[in-house]
């Protein structure tokens, strides 16, 4: 006689075994109708699930978080089902559900095209039509490698027999077709209402280029057609809003293959990039930050002693001369300590900030470059704040409070955060993570902020926060870190002399806001569709003549701007005042000064904000008044005008 408790404390009984499925029922019919799977004791499971003694249960419906991840992979069964319907002969091999959506691969001579992918999407909607049981079958190993042979699905006699030998087999059908899977899905075909097929591209069997070659057929699936129809309109927003697009358009950057992974930085998006470090080095000095350089190119001993060499040294890059081993830094860490190392510290000198726009290599796999998004050369807002145990909270809470401001500053409001732990591979003893971690969670919760966990995901040296933004289009970025270290600056011979007189190792705190430089820039383009908070604008404002008469003004006006520290430029070509304007306005400039014979006579500037907005005319102490503020302001306040 189970006893069900469900989520709200209330409890209901039962005299025999239920099913997930029963139990909606007994609660409802309506919540029947809209179950998608359960919760028992945290493990998600079918609707068919068997209940036989007391549990902890939760409905899952399309509301929950795990709803959206029975829909999506239950919807790439549909989709292979759909494929061998219509191709026959084509053997299915992995189909896992990833962001927003999933995928299928598929063994088959055959070239999926764009019209295939229509006709398997209209064949998935026939099988929904016709709402198939989804039904779980468990068999034994030999048996299910008997059964998937016969069908002529090789691939997945390779994983069974890959999978221990002590471990049943289940498959999950709906109508004729079947596939092995551990589940858990839908309980029905007619559950999956919201869905399209994206694209194809290639993909080796098992991820190894020694494979052979397969197709795989990308898709996305959501819990209505409301939430498909938002992320395709995010799509598109996001293909407008492409950086590499908006890069050329506004002539910031240019990538190419003499150095791929490398940027070509232009005037303006130089300009972009060094006001963005101009403000950090500012930010960081009055957060008692102290600025060093450290180089490029070390000795590979000094990362097989920090113990990098065994995690990244395929991605270094690394060369050789005079007999010795180099490698271009992948990250700043180990130079930092050198610094670190420089004589001996006191506990006094601690907490000990040191910070550097480092530039880095990695070798990223070619297929992976995108952009300035993801690179091989880079620059972080790197820092490494070197305390004792006990000045780690303190620390964590401080710099917490500074990523905020800056973030705000940029424009950024929302930040998510996580708190990542211990992998299975790492250095330094359970007592030092446990105190690591919680150190990290106390900060937050000392700050009322919501965090969830991310297990397994800390660095090999220590657990961290991740900071994460949503853009204006709702996506996330990864930007921020804080991560707790007892380990590296012991590897690397690291001491204060502590306060009873004893040598100890610090405890180094890795931080950064930004991330790297690169991708920070690509988001803000992306984020603001090249227009750019005036404070960041690559040119604040344009001053254009209506004829040659005003030349001498508005010279005059450049300089007394230009001096005053803003970004200015002068449009004095022969062309029509309304060619200039909607030039200027498409390159998405702040301001547009316009001057005729009316504003050389009373010594003002008629101007226009790039929304197109008439501000009036005023003096040259107004105008740079208004300017000076807006700059002030950065991307706190973005008024209705810009």
């Amino acid at each position: 006689m189970p006893i069900v408790t469900l989520p709200d404390g209330s409890q209901r009984s039962f005299e025999n075994s239920v099913t997930i499925a029963d139990v909606a029922m007994d609660i409802g019919p309506g919540l029947a109708k809209a179950a998608l799977g359960g919760k028992v004791d945290s493990q998600v499971v079918d609707t068919s699930y068997l209940i036989e003694q007391d549990t902890d249960l939760a409905i899952i419906t399309e509301r929950d978080e795990e709803g959206l991840e029975l829909v999506r992979h239950s919807t790439a069964h549909l989709m292979a089902m759909a494929v061998q319907e219509l191709f026959p002969g084509v053997q299915v091999t992995i189909g896992p559900v990833i962001d927003d959506g999933y995928f299928y691969d598929f063994a088959t001579g055959h070239k999926f095209t764009s019209e295939d992918l229509q006709k398997i999407e209209k064949r998935m909607l026939e099988i929904t039509k016709d709402d198939l049981p989804i039904e779980r079958v468990v068999m034994d190993r030999d048996q299910a490698i008997k059964l998937f042979r016969e069908m002529g699905e090789n691939y997945k006699v390779q994983i069974i027999e890959d999978l221990p030998e002590s471990e049943d087999i289940s498959i999950y059908k709906q109508g004729p077709w079947m596939d092995l899977c551990r589940g858990p899905h839908v309980p029905s075909t007619g559950k999956l209402k919201a869905f399209k097929l994206m694209k194809v591209a290639g993909a080796y069997w098992r991820g190894d280029s020694n494979n052979e070659m397969l197709q795989r057929i990308y898709g996305t699936a959501w819990s209505n057609k409301k939430e498909l129809k938002a992320y395709l309109h995010r799509l598109e927003e996001a293909e407008k809003r492409d950086h590499r697009k908006l890069g050329k358009k506004y002539d910031l950057f240019h990538m190419q293959e003499e150095a791929p992974g490398m940027v070509f930085w232009h005037p303006k998006g130089w300009s972009i990039y060094t006001t963005i470090e101009s403000y950090m080095r500012e930010q960081q000095t009055r957060h008692n930050y102290q600025e060093i350089k450290t180089p490029q190119l070390v000795d590979f001993s000094l990362w097989e002693k920090s113990g990098h060499a065994d995690k990244f040294s395929d991605d270094m890059f690394a060369l050789k001369t005079e007999d010795r081993d180099f490698a271009l830094k992948p990250m700043n860490c180990p130079c930092h300590v050198q610094v670190f190392n420089q004589g001996l510290k006191s506990y006094r000198d601690l907490p000990l900030k040191l910070a550097e726009f480092g530039s880095c290599h990695r070798n990223e796999p070619s297929g992976s470059l995108h952009g300035i998004m993801r690179v091989r050369g880079f620059v972080q807002d790197d820092a490494h704040i070197f305390v004792t145990e006990e000045q780690i909270q303190s620390e964590v809470s401080e710099f917490i409070d500074f990523l905020h401001s800056v973030y705000e500053d940029f424009g950024f409001g929302e930040v998510i955060y996580r708190l990542s732990t211990r992998p299975e591979k790492r250095v330094g003893s359970d007592a030092i993570w446990d105190k690591s971690e919680q150190a990290l969670a106390q900060a937050m919760d000392a700050k009322d902020l919501p965090w969830e966990e991310l297990p397994g995901e800390g660095a090999f040296y220590g657990p961290k926060i991740e900071f994460s933004l949503k853009d204006c289009i709702g996506r996330v970025w990864q930007l921020g870190t804080i991560q707790v270290d007892f380990s590296t600056p012991e590897r690397l011979d690291a001491q204060y002399v502590a306060e009873d007189g004893s040598r100890q190792a610090p405890v180094m705190l890795h931080r950064a806001i930004l991330g790297s430089f690169e991708r920070f820039i690509g988001i803000l383009i992306e984020h603001y569709e090249g227009a750019f908070p005036t404070w960041l604008a690559p040119t604040q404002a344009v001053l254009a003549n209506i004829t040659d008469k005003q030349a001498p003004f508005v010279k005059k006006v450049q300089e007394s701007l230009k001096n005053n520290g803003f970004r200015v430029d002068a449009d004095l070509r022969n062309e029509k005042i309304g060619f200039k304007i909607r030039e200027h306005t498409i390159q998405k400039v702040p301001y547009l000064l316009v001057i005729g014979d009316k504003e050389v006579e009373s010594q003002t500037v008629a101007v226009r904000a790039r929304s197109g907005e008439d501000l009036g005319s005023m003096s040259i102490e107004a105008f740079e008044q208004l300017l000076s503020d807006d700059v002030a302001s950065r991307g706190r306040v973005r008024s209705e005008k810009n």
